[in-house]
Parts: C-alpha cells; sequence; structure tokens
C-alpha cells in the first residue's frame, strides 16, 4: 500500500473516532388509564436513531401498554437540553417508560 493511501486511510479512522456520538431523544407524552380515569405526563427516552414524533409513538405505545396505560399524544421530541426544564412537571413519570 502506498504511503499517501495509509495515511489517508489513518487520517479517516482518526475522523470517525473523533466524531461526537449521536445525541440522546426524549419525548414528552400524555398518557391515560380508564376505571378510574387517570392521566399522566411523562418524559421518555427513546432511540436516537429516529428521533420524531412518529418514532416515539411508536416506541413509547408498547411500553406504557405493559402498565395498563394508552398513549394520548407526543408532545414534542428533544435532546437533553430540554430535560431538565420537563423534569419538575413529569414528577414520578420523568425517564420512567
Amino acid at each position: 500500500m502506498t504511503r499517501p493511501i495509509l495515511s489517508l486511510m489513518i487520517a479517516v479512522a482518526f475522523a470517525a473516532l473523533a466524531s461526537p456520538a449521536s445525541a440522546a431523544c426524549y419525548a414528552d407524552y400524555k398518557a391515560k388509564r380508564d376505571t378510574p380515569l387517570r392521566l399522566h405526563y411523562g418524559v421518555a427516552e427513546i432511540d436516537d436513531t429516529r428521533c420524531d414524533k412518529r418514532a416515539a409513538r411508536a416506541e413509547l405505545e408498547p411500553r406504557l401498554a405493559r402498565d395498563g396505560w394508552t398513549l394520548l399524544n407526543v408532545l414534542s421530541v428533544f435532546d437533553e437540553d430540554g430535560l431538565e426544564e420537563r423534569k419538575k412537571s413529569a414528577g414520578p413519570n420523568f425517564l420512567r417508560y
């Protein structure tokens, strides 16, 4: 292998290692339980490779259903910057599901 090609390959490898990892993705949502009616607001971490409302809905519905909750709405998706401002509102449902 020629020296310039080897140098290029090494440079590409270092660039790949130095690139930042994917940012975490979170969604805030509303859910309900019937009989008696109970509502909750929560924040959950979702797959960061597809950080959008549709993907959040697909992930959250089965997670919530395991505990008898029905997902009503995914309000938004966001990164770590939005966590702290939602923590108090989510209470015990902060990163629970």
